[in-house]
């Protein structure tokens, strides 16, 4: 994080100097707070000169006068303040965030005339603060957060006031547990490859240790034993070892059955010995983004206290081009005992997942699985990278996953499925293919994953668009995005909690 912020809440507050940010909706005849920082009115004058007219997510600097108990006013529009979204509020609190600079001090007022702020929205704004506040600066020698002489910086003191103070704070626990989960997930896709190896990836899984999440880390002989020939397979070029790792948060009832997210985490891939082109292969780094995603998630799970048994499942690996590396024309066992004639050994994220989803459901027998990859170029060329493609088996969980993405703005859209397409797959020599070329790329990669759900209900989000490179807003400057977090919290905090 280049700036870090201190968010409290509170009724009212002594000012004095710093910053104030005053909220405004284009019905409203003033910004919240005006009469305690605006003794002169100044806004009504600087208004119309400079052209603000509260639109959404607009905003006016205006230097503060003599008398004003702080140095500095930004009025920023939230538009028509009736029936704003929770994804509205996030924007709105992204836009100050990103406002903040030269200060350690800032005083936000919420409370607009016809603008409606509860507790909830209070909470949705500070979370998306926290969103747009996040850096990957890890490797920097400069930082953003360093001053001239480079000692860090203070956290910038937030006083957010409204009248809903006790309970946004009491809600503001789960929006810190939700921002938490997302800048992990981003922090594992923005890494460097020569960093985050499989063996490294895990350690970090590991740390959820300390929220109660409970995990196993499978190795290699572990995996074999399995039968996981399919996940191997990816890994055998590589020189560093793959990785299962098991993560188990108990917060529902015992007897409840669990939730289970799955995710790819290829954490370099080169294509293997079907080499990518070498322009843009260093994005590959970031092909573990469903990985990152479920991690994230677990820890906002956990750091939440949710009421549900959830699973997340990752395969670790990295897919490299050596001579001990997978070829095409090999054939290997999956752990659910289906042979897989290898077409294209850059399509290795379902071989990964093939063997991860039978896993889960074998062990855990969930509500529903749901996997998280970023799986095909095809799915970009379809949707570009505002939303992720969803397939999946189950109208119900396609309608809550659907539903979640609208609330998160972590958008899908359903993709077909079909016996036609299944027959794309077909293998002459095994049961299936890897690929089954270009055409209809990512409804193929599917269907192959769908041959190891069995009847269990099951979500495949294709995030190669939204994980990594993503279009950057009010909340999201980074290149990786941590999609998936909110949009899978929002899922069982709607859904599955008990």
């Amino acid at each position: 994080m280049s700036v870090k912020f201190e968010i409290s809440f509170a009724k009212s507050a002594r000012l004095s100097g710093g910053l104030a940010i005053l909220l405004k909706g284009t019905d409203s005849e003033l910004p919240a707070g005006a009469e305690s920082v605006d003794p002169a009115n100044v806004f009504a004058k600087a208004a119309p000169v400079s052209g603000f007219k509260s639109k959404a997510l607009s905003s006016l600097d205006i230097i503060a006068p003599e008398a004003s108990p702080v140095d500095r006013i930004i009025v920023i529009g939230a538009g028509k303040a009736k029936g704003l979204t929770a994804h509205d509020w996030l924007k709105l609190g992204g836009s100050a965030a990103a406002k903040i600079r030269n200060t350690d001090k800032v005083a936000i007022f919420l409370d607009a005339s016809n603008v409606e702020v509860g507790a909830k929205e209070a909470a949705d704004f500070a979370l998306g603060m926290l969103l747009r506040a996040y850096s990957f600066d890890t490797y920097k020698t400069k930082k953003g957060d360093e001053d001239e002489k480079g000692a860090s910086r203070k956290a910038v003191k937030v006083t957010i006031i409204t009248q809903e103070a006790a309970a946004a704070k009491k809600l503001y626990a789960t929006s810190e547990a939700v921002a938490g989960g997302v800048i992990l997930a981003r922090d594992l896709v923005n890494e460097p490859p020569n960093v985050l190896g499989p063996v490294e990836f895990a350690a970090k899984a590991k740390e959820l240790e300390k929220l109660g999440v409970e995990i196993e880390i499978l190795t290699e002989r572990e995996m074999r034993r399995l039968g996981m020939a399919a996940l191997l397979g990816v890994a055998q070029g590589s020189a560093r070892p793959p990785r299962l790792v098991v993560m188990q948060w108990k917060g529902g009832k015992a007897k409840d059955k669990p939730v289970a997210f799955i995710g790819k985490g290829v954490v370099f891939d080169t294509g293997g010995i079907s080499i990518k082109p070498a322009a843009g292969m260093e994005d590959m780094k970031g092909d573990m983004g469903g990985a990152a995603a479920v991690t994230g998630l677990m820890h906002t799970l956990a750091a939440r206290e949710a009421k549900v048994n959830a699973i997340g499942v990752i395969g670790l690996v990295e897919n490299m081009p050596d001579g001990n590396a997978q070829r095409p024309g090999d054939i290997v066992t999956s752990m659910s005992g289906q042979t897989i004639e290898i077409i294209n050994t850059d399509a290795e994220g379902r071989l990964v997942l093939c063997d991860a989803l039978w896993y889960t459901n074998d062990r855990f027998k969930p509500q529903f699985m749901i996997n998280l990859a970023t799986l095909t170029g095809a799915i970009l060329v379809a949707l570009g990278n505002l939303q992720a493609g969803l397939f999946c088996n189950d109208d119900k969980l396609a309608g809550e996953l659907t539903a979640a993405g609208l609330t998160t703005d972590e958008r899908l859209w359903r993709m077909p499925l079909g016996k036609d397409y299944d027959k794309m797959i077909d293998s002459k020599f095994a049961d299936m293919k890897n690929t089954g070329g270009r055409h209809a790329g990512s409804i193929t990669a599917a269907q192959f994953l769908k041959r190891f759900v069995g009847d269990t209900p099951w979500a495949h989000l294709d995030i190669a668009g939204t994980a990594m490179g993503s279009v950057q807003d009010e909340i999201n400057q980074s290149w990786g995005s941590g999609f998936g977090v909110r949009l899978l919290d929002e899922l069982v905090r709607a859904n599955y909690e008990s």
